[in-house]
């Protein structure tokens, strides 16, 4: 009996940590990589707001070739989207919402499986002579459970790589003659 209310004791202390402390963990995350690219801006924006495009050079992209892709709405416009489902890659969607040609496009990006989750995405585009600068930024509210998550490994350390392999394959994509 003894054991039993030790044992309830320290589930509670447990669980208590694990909600009060998660109050002191940040609530938001942030992960920007940049790259420039010698192509013209025109160029690099069709890469990014065309899903079409975006699927061949985004590394997620590339992690699971069974994953299906269905693409819809107008290329480059608000509204325009894509969703997958794949067995690695789960199920989400991602849709411009806000496009300013040649300067910036922000998205939302929904993942629906294999967890509920939400970000924002921006890629600001900037012309440097003849070559274009690109920023790609992803950011969004964590849940308790990516808070806790993210104590013993950073979103950075995460996606972060995975950005950096994307915007070589856009930079490869868009230098191509």
């Amino acid at each position: 009996m003894k054991f039993l209310k030790i044992f309830l004791v320290v589930v509670v202390v447990l669980i208590a940590i694990f909600f009060i402390g998660g109050l002191f963990l940040p609530k938001t995350y942030s992960v920007s990589r940049s790259i420039d690219i010698a192509a013209k801006d025109t160029v690099v924006y069709k890469n990014i707001a065309d899903y079409n495009n975006f699927l061949q050079w985004n590394s997620w992209s590339k992690m699971d070739t069974t994953t299906k892709y269905d693409v819809t709405g107008t290329p480059e416009q608000v509204g325009h989207q894509y969703h997958w489902k794949g067995d690695k890659m789960g199920e989400g969607e991602m849709k411009i919402t806000e496009a300013k040609p040649f300067e910036q496009i922000k998205m939302d990006l929904k993942f629906i499986k294999p967890f509920e989750s939400l970000a924002n995405v921006v890629f600001d585009l900037s012309k440097e002579g003849d070559n274009t600068k690109v920023t790609w930024t992803m950011g969004g509210d964590h849940n308790i459970f990516s808070k806790w998550m993210c104590v013993f490994k950073s979103m950075d350390a995460m996606i972060g790589k995975d950005f950096e392999d994307g915007l070589k394959s856009l930079k490869e994509k868009s230098e191509k003659k």
